[in-house]
C-alpha cells in the first residue's frame, strides 16, 4: 500500500486529496472521499459563512474520519470563513487565492493544519518559511484558475525547494498520473475533475456527461486577458467568452459580467451557458462512479503501475 508522511501528519489512510472545488465540494462528497480514505474537502466559497458552517457541520455527521475547508482567501468572507473554521473545530484547511499567512497564528494555536495551493518554487518557500505544513503544488493542467508552470516540471522543482510535505496536482486522474507525481516526489495527489463524476457528487449530471464525453482536446483556456486565466470544457459559453476576450469592441465589463455566475450554473442548473471547468484529464473519465472506487483505481492503479514498470526498465 502506498503511504506517505502526509497520511500520518493528517491521519489518512491514502495520500489523495480531494480538489475544494467552488460549488462542487460539499459535505457529501468530502465524506465519501474521507470515509474511502482519501482526504474530502468542503469548498468555502459556495454561499455564505452560516451555509458552509451547514456543511461542515453535515460532514461530521457523515464522517468521523478527517475532512478539511478549503478557502479563496480573496473571498470577502474569508476572514469570517477563518474564524469559523476553529469554531466548528475543523482541523485541516487548504487555501487558495492569497497567502494565509495573518491567520497562521490564529489557526495553528488551535492545532489546524494549513496545506496552500501555490503555482512556483517561490511561492512554496515563502509559505514554508510562514510556517505552514504542506503545499499543494497546482500546474496549468487543472480545471478551474490556472498558473503558468505545468505539473511536470514544477513538482520537482518544489520538491527540491522545500522540506515539507508536497502534494501535486493538475492534471492527474488516474494510475498512472499518480504514479509519475510520487515518482517526481510528491507525498500526495490532489484529484478535482474525476471526483465530479463519483456518484456522491451532487452537481448536475449534464456536468458528469460533458467529463464522460469529453477527449483530448476538450478543454480552453480563457480569461487570461483579464488576469484570472481558467480552464474549461468547450461549450457555447466558453467559445463565445474566448470570442468576446479578442474583440476590441468588447469592454472588460461586458467581458465580466457574461462570466458572472457561470461555473454556479454549470454546477446546479447544467446550463449550457455555464463554465464547465475541468482539467486536461477530462479525456480520461469514462463512467460515473462511486468516490470509493475512484480512489481504489487511482492508488492501486499507481501500484501497479509502479511495480510493473520498475521491474521491466530496471
Amino acid at each position: 500500500m502506498i503511504k506517505s508522511r502526509i497520511c500520518e501528519i493528517l491521519g489518512i489512510k491514502y495520500p489523495i486529496f480531494q480538489g475544494g472545488m467552488a460549488w462542487v465540494a460539499d459535505a457529501e462528497l468530502a465524506a465519501a472521499v474521507s470515509n474511502a480514505g482519501g482526504l474530502g474537502l468542503i469548498s468555502a466559497i459556495n454561499a455564505g459563512t452560516d451555509a458552509v458552517r451547514d456543511e461542515v457541520r453535515k460532514c461530521k455527521a457523515l464522517t468521523d474520519k478527517p475532512f478539511g475547508v478549503n478557502i479563496m482567501l480573496q473571498a470577502p468572507n474569508a476572514a469570517e470563513i477563518a474564524e469559523m473554521v476553529v469554531e466548528e473545530g475543523v482541523k485541516i484547511v487548504t487555501t487558495g487565492a492569497g497567502s494565509p499567512a495573518k491567520y497562521l497564528p490564529m489557526w495553528k494555536e488551535n492545532g489546524i493544519k494549513v496545506i496552500p495551493v501555490i503555482a512556483c518554487v517561490a511561492h512554496a518557500v515563502k509559505m514554508q518559511a510562514a510556517g505552514v505544513d504542506a503545499v499543494v503544488a497546482e500546474g496549468a493542467e487543472s480545471g478551474g484558475h490556472v498558473g503558468e508552470l505545468h505539473t511536470m516540471p514544477l513538482i520537482p522543482q518544489i520538491v527540491d525547494a522545500v522540506d515539507i510535505p508536497v502534494i501535486a496536482a493538475g492534471g492527474i486522474c488516474d494510475g498512472r498520473g499518480a504514479a509519475a507525481a510520487f515518482m517526481l516526489g510528491a507525498d500526495a495527489v490532489q484529484v478535482g475533475t474525476r471526483f465530479i463524476t463519483a456518484a456522491e457528487c451532487t452537481a448536475h449530471e449534464n456536468y458528469k456527461d460533458k467529463l464522460v464525453k469529453a477527449t483530448d482536446i476538450s478543454t480552453i483556456v480563457t480569461g487570461k486577458t483579464q488576469g484570472h486565466p481558467v480552464r474549461s470544457l468547450k461549450t457555447p459559453f466558453s467559445r463565445n467568452f474566448a470570442k468576446m476576450e479578442t474583440d476590441p469592441n468588447v469592454t472588460p465589463e461586458e467581458i465580466l459580467a457574461f462570466g458572472g455566475g457561470a461555473l454556479r450554473k454549470a454546477v446546479q442548473e447544467g446550463d449550457e451557458n455555464g463554465s464547465y471547468m475541468a482539467g486536461e484529464c477530462a479525456g480520461l473519465i469514462k463512467q460515473i462512479e462511486p468516490a470509493a472506487a475512484i480512489i481504489e483505481d487511482i492508488i492501486l492503479g499507481a501500484e501497479k503501475v509502479m511495480k510493473e514498470r520498475m521491474e521491466r526498465l530496471v
